[in-house]
């Protein structure tokens, strides 16, 4: 080895032996190239230290104006290239380490010795999130070049490519496609969890339905979340007077659509709507010719901590998915005071609350529920111990023509509940309708 090769290994273990990796380029086809007199004047060498750091090492080593060189050194008549190295871990395992670069491909064409692995030669670089994709003025999302060999350089470009076509809406060009589904079985084996959770992260919350509905047609969402993907295959009614079915997934992807046009730009909202029947694929029970899905809300709360967790959110976003999947089902039942109440002290109320509009919406359903719990909101602002009947008990056992007992009570509560409703808003009102009711139920 000689000399300029031998002080080019020193500088890489300088670098190294402070936490850094370093290398040689090629060293085989470097010493191709040498000059006339059969000396080397000029050597690779790539590192994923930066220029500030280098220059610890070795003072006399000089920014480049070239993008893709970090710096370079003269020492002993040598120049000494330093690159930037490959530290993305998505991308492909050959691409890992630089075999080739423009220095070095330029010498080798100056000796018409250009080797095959020229063709298409990779010199990683500061990262551009549009880099790899053509103008989005053509209207589709579209990789650059060719869209497999765009991916294989860096497999984390299918996640963005479906970012992109789900924040701004655009179809994604049908060879860009075909690419990103041939090589989902890559995507999924080489791509980060944590590269996926940041692509995920820059989705906006109006554009997330998109997004997923995106990830399982190109079937990344079944080796993502199985059990998401796996509700394409469970069937409900959509709504109970046409009788028309869908799948869970259809149901979920329409509500993820519909909850963030209340609360525009609630990211972890509509995560929460992603998972908020995901236990429907652990109590999907078929009797009575339809299918049950008894406590899905709890059941689902388990399954989402422990999807959450593998998919490694922190603990306070668990914590919070988790308690919006559980107490969704709450506002889908005509709430008494105290059933409102209780439902008003948890902290996510607002967001509950919109999840449930925005499951009626996704199904087309009654809104006969959500505004009788509204009006029982309104008057949980009222002190329990402000809240009285027109009628008391004295009043209504002469109305009723009954004697005291567990009749009285029932009736009592009913009145206060059509109060709350504003269905009864006078005495003379209140009268009436302990009237109708003892004739409605039979008391008498």
């Amino acid at each position: 080895m000689s000399q300029p090769f031998k002080d080019a290994v020193g500088f890489c273990k300088t670098i190294m032996r402070n936490g850094f990796d370093a290398y040689v380029v090629n060293v085989r086809l470097q010493a191709l190239t040498l000059d006339e007199s059969g000396n080397e004047k000029e050597l690779d060498i790539c590192t994923d230290a930066g220029l500030d750091e280098l220059q610890k090492y070795f003072p006399n080593l000089e920014a480049s104006k070239d993008k893709g060189i970090i710096g370079t050194l003269l020492e002993g008549g040598v120049t000494y290239y330093f690159y930037a190295a490959d530290v993305d871990d998505a991308s492909y395992v050959t691409e890992a380490v630089s075999t080739m670069t423009p220095r070095l491909l330029k010498r080798l064409e100056l000796r018409g010795d250009i080797p095959l692995s020229s063709v298409c030669p990779f010199i990683p670089k500061a990262k551009d999130a549009y880099a790899d994709f053509a103008d989005f003025a053509e209207g589709k999302i579209r990789f650059k070049g060719d869209p497999d060999q765009a991916l294989k350089k860096d497999y984390t470009l299918a996640y963005r490519c479906l970012r992109f076509a789900a924040n701004f809406d655009k179809e994604i060009e049908a060879n860009s496609w075909a690419a990103i589904v041939r090589n989902a079985p890559q995507v999924l084996e080489f791509v980060p969890m944590a590269e996926f959770l940041d692509e995920w992260h820059k989705v906006e919350a109006e554009a997330m339905y998109r997004f997923f509905g995106l990830l399982f047609d190109s079937m990344l969402l079944h080796g993502l979340i199985p059990e998401i993907a796996a509700l394409s295959r469970v069937k409900q009614i959509k709504n109970p007077e046409s009788g028309e079915e869908e799948t869970v997934l259809e149901h979920t992807l329409d509500v993820m659509r519909a909850y963030p046009e209340e609360l525009p730009y609630d990211w972890k909202g509509t995560v929460a709507c992603l998972f908020h029947d995901v236990g429907k694929l652990y109590t999907a029970e078929f009797y009575d010719e339809k299918w049950n899905f008894l406590q899905h809300h709890r059941v689902g709360a388990k399954a989402a901590r422990r999807i959450l967790k593998r998919l490694r959110f922190e603990e306070s976003d668990i914590d919070l998915v988790c308690d919006l999947v559980q107490n969704h089902m709450r506002p889908h039942f005509m709430l008494t005071d105290k059933g409102i109440r209780r439902l008003r002290s948890l902290d996510e109320y607002p967001r509950i609350m919109e999840m449930v509009k925005a499951d009626i919406k996704a199904r087309e359903g009654s809104w006969r529920e959500f505004n009788h719990n509204l009006k029982m909101a309104e008057r949980a602002d009222i002190p329990e111990d402000e809240i009285e009947p027109f009628l008391d008990g004295n009043r209504i056992m002469v109305l009723a023509k009954l004697k005291p007992g567990p009749a009285i009570g029932k009736i009592r509560d009913e009145l206060l509940k059509a109060q709350i409703r504003d269905e009864v808003s006078t005495l003379e009102e209140a009268e009436q309708f302990v009237v109708d009711y003892v004739e409605a139920n039979r008391m008498y």
